[in-house]
């Protein structure tokens, strides 16, 4: 494994060398001697770093090699598997794709209070506290009417201009319903939501990478609650684009194949981004009938006589009692609830003053998990 690292990293220091000679500005890594390995023995290498690099921090010598040229990027972006069949998180795609069918994957959440700032991290190891690895940030920012939370690749950059910029969870005015916005199109047929954030942008004002709109991808409400009881939140979440039947053996949600950028820039572009699907063959939804979404609904917790609270079970993963805290499921379609209707798909809850655990599933991506999590960060007087 040294050794690739080793090649990697001289092919890298090439790289910069070719691009500076005149006689091939073009070409780079593509016409190095690592861009005309055999095909049969490059595919070889490559399954076995993908192999072998199961956990981060070393799965980043996966990403090393879909850097170093086009051709080991197409090899490398057919061999990494999507994030439903792994269980892992290889490339930004991966925030995009639903999770792991089996397993919840396990992340969490650290929160800046004095800049309203949300981190989300990987779990490296079964500790509740490790250092992680980083995948998406938020920022809350408050308007008149609502509340706005933005989503980015970039823990510095949070700016809806940037290239990084993923999405945004968007709040009413008493902070009891949301809506979750994706940057861009997450699925066939998606609808454009239009606002002033989305109106055309000149070139000369920003890069041409600017993510192209507002696309809605679930919706989140609270259910008020004017008694003022002490009982636990009520929430239902509606996710666009994802039937209900996905949760069912053998369903399917749509999958993100990847990151789309604006019509405009389509000469560049982020390749190395992409994954296939590997269940059918098939790359992504085909158009048809729009079936009924998948909602999720809370858990409903049991009241414990001793503690004197509302009590979930989160097998460890949740060690401070909070309003906060919650468990989603699948609401059955039909009011008839199966086995896969009691299966823990999205659970959040506190273990320290400003550190809480986030784990999810499949159908749901990371990015989705997230934003659903952040709506449980807004004080909600009228629900609790």
């Amino acid at each position: 494994m040294s050794a690739i690292r080793s090649i990697i990293s001289r092919s890298r220091s090439h790289r910069v060398v070719q691009d500076a000679t005149p006689a091939a500005p073009n070409h780079g890594m593509d016409s190095s001697c690592w861009a005309n390995m055999p095909q049969e023995l490059l595919r070889e290498v490559l399954l076995r770093i993908e192999a072998s690099e199961t956990s981060w921090p070393p799965r980043k010598s996966v990403v090393a090699c879909a850097g170093v040229c086009r051709s080991w990027r197409h090899i490398t972006k057919e061999i990494v598997r999507v994030p439903e069949l792994s269980g892992k998180l290889t490339f930004p795609l991966s925030l995009k794709q639903p999770g792991p069918r089996d397993i919840l994957l396990q992340c969490f959440i650290k929160r800046c209070r004095t800049t309203q700032t949300y981190y989300l991290y990987l779990s490296l190891t079964s500790a509740l506290a490790d250092d992680g690895k980083f995948l998406l940030a938020a920022r809350k920012s408050r308007r008149a009417t609502c509340t706005d939370y933005i989503i980015s690749l970039d823990a510095d950059d949070m700016s809806k201009a940037s290239s990084t910029y993923v999405g945004k969870l968007r709040s009413n005015f008493l902070g009891t319903r949301f809506t979750v916005l994706d940057g861009l199109p997450p699925h066939a047929g998606a609808k454009l939501v239009r606002s002033r954030s989305t109106r055309p942008i000149s070139l000369k004002q920003v890069s041409p990478r600017v993510p192209a709109g507002n696309y809605p991808v679930a919706h989140i409400s609270y259910e008020l609650n004017m008694l003022g009881s002490r009982g636990p939140r009520r929430m239902h979440c509606v996710m666009d684009g994802i039937p209900a039947s996905s949760v069912e053996p053998g369903g399917i949600a749509p999958t993100q194949t990847e990151f789309g950028i604006r019509k405009l820039d389509a000469s560049t572009s982020f390749s190395f981004l992409r994954s296939k699907s590997n269940l059918t063959g098939d790359s992504g939804p085909t158009p048809g009938p729009r079936k009924a979404g998948l909602v999720l609904k809370n858990k409903s917790p049991r009241w414990h006589e001793h503690l004197q609270c509302w009590c979930l079970n989160f097998h460890g993963r949740v060690t401070v009692a909070s309003v906060k805290n919650f468990q989603l499921v699948a609401a059955p379609e039909n009011g008839v609830a199966g086995p896969e209707h009691e299966q823990i798909i999205l659970q959040f809850g506190k273990v320290g003053k400003d550190l809480f655990t986030m784990d999810y599933r499949y159908p749901i991506s990371a990015f989705q998990a997230f934003a659903i999590c952040l709506s449980s960060f807004d004080t909600k007087i009228a629900c609790e």
